[in-house]
C-alpha cells in the first residue's frame, strides 16, 4: 500500500502542523548542566553532569538503549532541587524557559553563567506490526510519527497502513487516535508531532491473521503425524 497518495501527476504543497514544543511536567526527569568562567566554582553546580558523546550516532539500536543519565526529578509541585540556590519551580515550561530561570539565579554565585536544560524522559513506544518495536528515548525532545516509524524499521508488508492508532495521555485522560498513512491529510494533523510517552500501535491486516490461523490450524495434524510415526517406529 502506498503512503501520501494523491492525483495522478499531481505535484502539491501542504502546511504541515505546527511543530509541537513539549514543557516540563511534575515527575519528569531533568539534567541541568552549568558552566562559567570559573570552573571550579560550576563543578560544585554539576553534581549529575552526564552527557551522550557528540560523536555517537542516533540509530534504532542506539537511540533505543541510551544509558540511564543521572538528572533531577520534578516534585508534585513542579521544582527542582539545586545545590546552594534550593528550590526552584519549572513546571509548566519549556527547556529553554528553565535554563533562563535557572541562569538568572545563578549569576549571584557565578561569572557569566551559562545553562543547558534537557528533558531526559521523552520517549515514544512504536508496538506491533513493524520490523523492531521498541520504546525510543528521543534526545531532542522533538519527533514526527514518520521519524517514529522510521525507528522502529517501518511498517512490516503485513501492517495496516490505512488504521494506525495512536495512544495519548494528556490530563489524566487516554485518547485513541485512528490515523490514515496511506492519505497526505496527515502532514497538517495535530497528530503529526509525537507527544512524551505517546505509543504507536500498528494492528496487522487480514494476511498476517490468516497466515496465524492457518498455522494454528496445521499444527495439530502435524503434532498427530509425528506422534502416529513415533508410534510406528516404536513397534519396528
Amino acid at each position: 500500500m502506498i503512503y501520501f497518495q494523491s492525483p495522478p501527476l499531481a505535484t502539491d504543497t501542504l502546511k504541515t502542523a505546527t511543530r509541537f514544543v513539549p514543557v516540563i511536567q511534575p515527575g519528569d526527569i531533568i539534567s541541568v548542566r552549568v558552566s562559567s568562567l570559573s570552573p571550579e566554582a560550576t563543578t560544585f553546580f554539576n553534581p549529575m553532569a552526564t552527557s551522550l558523546p557528540a560523536d555517537r550516532l542516533l540509530t534504532p539500536s542506539t537511540i533505543s538503549s541510551l544509558p540511564e543519565l543521572s538528572g533531577y526529578l520534578v516534585d508534585p509541585a513542579g521544582s527542582i532541587e539545586l545545590p546552594l540556590i534550593g528550590k526552584i519551580s519549572i513546571s509548566g515550561l519549556t527547556t529553554a524557559q528553565a535554563a533562563d530561570r535557572i541562569r538568572g539565579q545563578l549569576k549571584e554565585y557565578l561569572k557569566e553563567p551559562t545553562v543547558n536544560v534537557r528533558n531526559q524522559n521523552f520517549r515514544v513506544s512504536v508496538m506491533g506490526e513493524v520490523a523492531h518495536p521498541s520504546l525510543f528515548t528521543i534526545p531532542n525532545e522533538r519527533i514526527t510519527l514518520l521519524e517514529a516509524l522510521s525507528l522502529a524499521g517501518d511498517i512490516t508488508i503485513y501492517g495496516r497502513r490505512d488504521n494506525v492508532l495512536l495512544i495519548r495521555e494528556e490530563n489524566g485522560q487516554q485518547s485513541f487516535i485512528r490515523l490514515d498513512l496511506t492519505s497526505r491529510d496527515l502532514f497538517h494533523s495535530p497528530y503529526y508531532y509525537l507527544h512524551p510517552n505517546d505509543v504507536l500501535y500498528i494492528e496487522p491486516g487480514k494476511a498476517r491473521v490468516a497466515n496465524a490461523d492457518r498455522t494454528y490450524q496445521l499444527l495439530p495434524i502435524a503434532l498427530s503425524a509425528l506422534s502416529f510415526l513415533a508410534i510406528i517406529f516404536s513397534r519396528f
